[in-house]
């Protein structure tokens, strides 16, 4: 649905109609693109309150910078809605995140104005100083880079390696810290308590404003007066801190920090820095939420809250007059609480998503079992890895797309070491609206190649409840269990939990002619397809087979002995997941069988609801249907062979 701008911002299609303005009307631009975001996110869903948060920042960078030639790195996408209402996108804005329609995070296919595409945190500032040390190769000298990053996603290891990095580079770097001392949960660590610090010193923001009059009254020492400048600076900072700056250790120049909502003093400092040389740091201290009351109070809650009213501030939810399954993450945070009760090794780890992944309802049971590590995903195994080693049982619960960036640890410190540590990968599969870097299409593939490594997944939540009993029993190494984002299928899942022999399938149903051979949560499309297809007078057999490392050969030769013609379905990719395993057991075992694999193509799946995904990949419940009449027996044909 499309919503009425606001009369300065609807003359606004791009950076050059902003740069028409004077400075004393951008407030009311702010103003205006902030009820925007509140009008269109209300009524259509999406990240929220993190684009608010950034106002003023976004409205000042696009009036001083001259993009797209200034390169404007956003990290991850969750802050850059007002950039991209004001890069041409506000006509579509409303179509964020919908099938086909708007991306959610930049994306350097939907706009020049998009220079990196984002969606994990912590990359924009080793992209931002590839880019200037590009244009340094290149001789575009009046070239600026610009990387706006979250003090939450400062967290992760690959942001200190990119600053450590930029320090020694005589590029042409801002790094712009967003400090509202939030990710999506509040952040955590050390850093987070260092940037407090330099916040809310009061010496330091009195001392700092009066060092530029200060300085100008030595002006008359000569030549010698930057340096001397730079050096009180610096001592001032250090004794009213009572520690040297961070971010000039790592040879950053450091300015702030300032207010991140008077967009003319951003407007001013911007400027500023434009005619500084080297490396940057500007840190703007901002409220997450901004402009909005709810989401300034609770900001975990209105981080994505859906739909709501934006008067009352009621989030609309789906209502049902009869009781509805839970969402798969809240089966994983009630059972490890129970599974902790009952065993005091158990631990539960993940890297910032505690709400996302309802590891919080262990944090708050038993604070000292639970641990939230910031946006640190490989320590975050390693962390893992370091518990297992003293017989302890870490759970280490990490959305699977974020699972990506530990791989390395995964392999060395878990896997060659055969511990037991329990990796709950979350939003497995196609993660909907959040689109290509959220999807977790390939954690099957890369996971069933890794030796000592048990991988499953769970077809219910009761399955779930079992894997994760049967996960933290005595000596079962690295054991993987992978579930999808949403719910599931069970309303009376609270059942008590048995284990389950690791590498052994069930059959769903017997039949004939076909079978299908499903894993994971998927496999309820097959049920639905079944059922139509008995309907019909096709007798499709149906295995669940949990797990795709160690593969049940006992029942694979039982499919093949008897089945000449065999479905694999997964909701991950095709290369190398479950239907390339199948496939591998066939050969080996010399068996002969037309197999159709059915996943996610070799190809980047855009974003939108899981089943409209499913759809398109020809893995939903019409997708297995058409598969088994293409393969199967028709209706007529098999009344005549009974």
């Amino acid at each position: 649905m499309q919503v009425p701008a606001g009369n300065l911002l609807e003359k606004i299609n791009y950076p050059s109609d902003l740069k028409q303005l004077k400075v004393e009307e951008l407030k009311q631009v702010c103003q205006e693109l902030r009820q925007y975001i509140i009008d269109v996110v209300s009524v259509n869903g999406g990240h929220f309150a993190a684009s608010l948060g950034v106002v003023e920042l976004t409205v000042a960078l696009q009036y001083v910078l001259n993009t797209p030639y200034d390169q404007l790195v956003w990290d991850v996408g969750h802050q850059a809605y007002g950039h991209k209402i004001l890069s041409g996108r506000r006509d579509i804005f409303h179509t964020n995140r919908v099938y086909k329609g708007m991306s959610g995070f930049p994306k350097r296919s939907e706009s020049v104005y998009d220079t990196f595409g984002v969606g994990h945190s912590s990359t924009s500032i080793s992209a931002a100083l590839g880019m200037a040390v590009a244009s340094q190769y290149k001789g575009e000298t009046d070239r600026q880079h610009v990387a706006v990053i979250g003090d939450g996603a400062m967290t992760a290891g690959m942001a200190f390696e990119a600053l450590n990095h930029a320090g020694i580079e005589n590029s042409n770097l801002l790094v712009i810290l967003n400090d509202n001392n939030m990710s999506i949960d509040p952040n955590v660590g050390a850093l987070k308590e260092y940037l407090t610090d330099i916040t809310t010193s009061k010496p330091y923001n009195r001392f700092r404003d009066d060092i530029a009059h200060i300085l100008s009254k030595i002006s008359a020492i000569g030549p010698d007066a930057f340096k001397i400048a730079q050096k009180l600076e610096k001592s001032i900072k250090g004794t009213l801190l009572k520690r040297s700056n961070f971010f000039e250790a790592l040879k950053f120049r450091y300015f702030g920090p300032i207010d991140g909502h008077d967009v003319e003093h951003l407007v001013k400092v911007l400027n500023d820095l434009r005619d500084i040389p080297g490396p940057k740091l500007l840190h703007c201290i901002t409220v997450k939420g901004k402009g909005y009351a709810l989401a300034e109070k609770d900001q975990t809650k209105w981080h994505a809250p859906g739909l709501f009213d934006k008067i009352t501030g009621e989030i609309k939810k789906t209502k049902s007059d009869k009781p509805q399954p839970p969402k798969y993450q809240d089966v994983f945070g009630h059972t490890i609480i129970e599974l902790a009760e009952a065993n005091p090794k158990i631990m539960g780890i993940t890297p910032a998503m505690p709400s996302g992944c309802s590891l919080n309802l262990m944090m708050k049971a038993m604070p000292n079992r639970a641990f939230d590590v910031g946006i640190a995903e490989q320590h975050a195994v390693t962390f893992s890895a370091g518990l297992a080693t003293q017989g302890l049982i870490p759970f280490c619960n990490i959305y699977s797309s974020f699972m990506q960036r530990a791989y390395d640890q995964v392999i060395h410190d878990v896997a060659i070491q055969n511990l037991n540590v329990v990796f709950c990968l979350d939003r497995a599969g196609v993660a909907g609206a959040d689109g290509p870097t959220h999807h977790g299409a390939y954690d099957l593939a890369f996971m069933r190649c890794i030796p000592n490594m048990t991988v499953s997944a769970p077809m219910n939540e009761e399955e779930l409840r079992n894997l994760m009993f049967t996960a933290q029993q005595d000596d079962m190494g690295p054991f993987v269990i992978r579930y999808p984002r949403g719910n599931g299928v069970m309303v009376d899942w609270q059942r008590p939990m048995k284990a389950i022999k690791v590498g052994k399938g069930r059959q769903i149903c017997d039949g004939e002619y076909v079978a299908i051979l499903t894993i994971g949560h998927i496999g309820n499309e097959a049920v639905k397809a079944v059922a139509g297809l008995n309907n019909e007078g096709y007798f499709p057999a149906h295995y669940d087979m949990r797990f795709v490392k160690p593969l049940d050969e006992v029942l694979l030769h039982e499919v093949f002995k008897k089945f000449g013609k065999v479905i694999t379905v997964e909701d991950g990719c095709l290369e190398g997941g479950m239907g390339s395993a199948i496939l591998e057991f066939m050969a080996d075992n010399n068996y002969s069988a037309q197999v159709v694999r059915l996943g996610i193509p070799d190809m980047v799946i855009e974003h939108g609801e899981q089943p409209e995904l499913w759809a398109d990949c020809g893995y939903d419940a019409n997708g297995i249907t058409n598969q088994v009449k293409l393969l199967g027996i028709a209706r007529n044909e098999h009344i005549i062979a009974s």
